[in-house]
């Protein structure tokens, strides 16, 4: 999953996206609002992280313009101001939620979880699709309950695949999920995860075909699975 974190303390910018990062998501940051306006509108994210104090355009005010503007992502707001007027201007602005600086880092992953997870199931933790399961608060992944040993970038991909169940993802799709803006390697590289991926799930028992390859579109799973 991708992320937008949008905050204007270095420091605190620096260690919290190191930390997802080790979570296995994709994170570009922005250190003002009108810099994060400008990421939103060119690329795709899953969720953003926004601060409410920031330079040149505040996060009350770019969540109002994300929501005028029809995105839909969820945006999980970073106050230091702990009383309820704050609170209800996040959420009139267009915020699905929001967390109290200093945050503990266990209860802010809960929280971008429990975002991610609406819309997927309403009843289950787990992401499903025949015999392999991926449970997102741990980053396993089982296969008729066998444990893959997957590396970050293919926990990410078979995630990604899973959340998106049923559609087909280009590789350009793939790698503007995937990596941040920074880093994006070529096409060439979704190819040798998707093998990767393959091989893994074929030496415990799945189909090679559980990724199915839709010839000039992409990738999707296998909707016989």
């Amino acid at each position: 999953m991708k992320l937008l974190l949008v905050e204007d303390d270095e420091r605190i910018a620096s260690s919290l996206a190191e930390a997802l990062t080790d979570n296995n998501y994709a994170v570009d940051i922005a250190s003002d609002g009108e810099e994060g306006w400008d990421f939103i509108t060119a690329f795709s994210y899953d969720l953003i992280l926004l601060d409410v104090m920031l330079p040149k355009l505040n996060g009350i005010e770019l969540c109002q313009r994300i929501r005028r503007r029809g995105y839909t992502v969820p945006v999980l707001m970073l106050t230091a101001k702990d009383n309820s007027t704050d609170k209800v201007q996040g959420l009139d602005a267009g915020a699905d939620d929001y967390v109290i600086k200093p945050f503990d880092l266990q209860e802010l992953l809960a929280r971008i979880r429990a975002l991610l997870r609406r819309g997927i199931s309403p009843i289950s933790n787990f992401l499903e699709w025949g015999d392999l399961q991926l449970d997102p608060a741990n980053c396993t992944v089982t296969y008729r309950q066998n444990l893959l040993s997957l590396t970050p970038k293919e926990y990410q991909l078979l995630e990604l695949f899973l959340r998106h169940h049923g559609h087909v993802l280009s590789r350009q799709q793939i790698l503007d999920h995937l990596w941040s803006s920074i880093d994006t390697p070529g096409q060439d590289t979704v190819k040798v995860h998707i093998r990767g991926i393959r091989q893994k799930l074929k030496a415990a028992g799945a189909k090679n075909d559980f990724i199915e390859t839709v010839y000039g579109l992409g990738y999707r799973l296998n909707k016989n699975f």
